[in-house]
């Protein structure tokens, strides 16, 4: 037979030395403090606190910490438990309105749980962004006095997602804004199509391009546009990209289908980059000056 005393001492172990931050916490404050909101008329929780942001330190104020883990305490760089509870001002604050709103929403709408990706910051300065999972305890669903919350510390992944993303954002505006046309394609289909050639036993694509013309324009058709930038647009007469999707067959076409399968047979001996004089057409019709057309075949792709 199992002992009560032994069993709880176990839990009590596995809390302090779990490997994320832990905290159990009594919230029969903030449920008392959502149902004098709603008393008073609230409906909406999240435009109620955007409008009154101000309420948000209510909320904070409401929560009462009954115990934290050891691992919560190194990761916020507290002495002890009491110095992270006089500390909490410095902990909860700058930008955490929007996750704090987000987790109130979740509890306003009757849900027992919430996750969210917030912001914390150690008592060294030291920014946090952790993602936090709470959770009302079976058999205190009616009164909220033990609610347990992890909380795990992402902060060099959100940091690497924002870096990555800053980036993409840079590449796009110089993508945008460059001063020279670039396109970016789609030749995967055509790349089946000479797979499926090697496949059938050609093995000499120049004297087949001689003997079926016509692959060349079906590899023409095949070329899928996935985006063009301004100086694309002005260059052809395009009013936008779509306008320009739709009428590629005016842009290429004639001295185009010669240049084109020269590059078909440089695709099929493996070249990835090339670089040759090509003539295209705007909208309107009128050929454009011999431009230098650069290509880069995505090895990632």
């Amino acid at each position: 037979m199992s002992n009560p005393l032994s069993s709880a001492a176990d839990f009590e172990h596995m809390f302090d030395l779990a490997p994320v931050s832990l905290w159990l916490e009594d919230w029969s404050g903030v449920r008392a403090l959502l149902q004098r909101w709603k008393n008073q008329g609230v409906v909406d929780v999240q435009a109620f606190l955007r409008g009154h942001p101000e309420r948000v330190r209510e909320y904070g104020a409401a929560i009462r910490i009954l115990k934290v883990n050891r691992r919560t305490l190194a990761l916020f760089a507290a002495a002890d438990q009491a110095s992270l509870e006089a500390s909490l001002d410095r902990i909860f604050r700058d930008d955490m309105l929007e996750p704090a709103i987000a987790e109130l929403r979740q509890l306003w709408g009757g849900a027992l749980e919430f996750s969210n990706q917030t912001v914390n910051y150690a008592l060294d300065g030291r920014r946090l962004d952790v993602f936090i999972r709470g959770r009302i305890l079976p058999g205190h669903e009616a009164s909220w006095d033990r609610v347990l919350v992890s909380l795990e510390d992402n902060t060099v992944q959100e940091r690497a997602r924002v870096q990555l993303q800053e980036s993409e954002r840079h590449a796009r505006l110089l993508f945008e804004h460059s001063p020279v046309s670039l396109w970016v394609e789609d030749f995967s289909a055509i790349k089946r199509l000479l797979d499926n050639l090697r496949e059938r036993g050609i093995t000499d694509l120049k004297t087949f391009l001689k003997v079926h013309p016509e692959f060349v324009e079906q590899c023409l058709h095949e070329i899928r546009v996935v985006d063009v930038n301004r100086t694309t647009l002005h260059l052809f007469g395009a009013a936008d990209k779509q306008a320009l999707y739709t009428q590629l067959a005016a842009v290429f076409r004639d001295e185009a289908l010669e240049t084109f399968a020269d590059q078909l047979l440089d695709l099929w001996d493996g070249k990835l980059v090339q670089q040759r004089e090509v003539v295209n057409y705007t909208l309107a019709g009128e050929p454009l000056p011999r431009p230098i057309w650069s290509i880069w075949a995505s090895t990632t792709c």
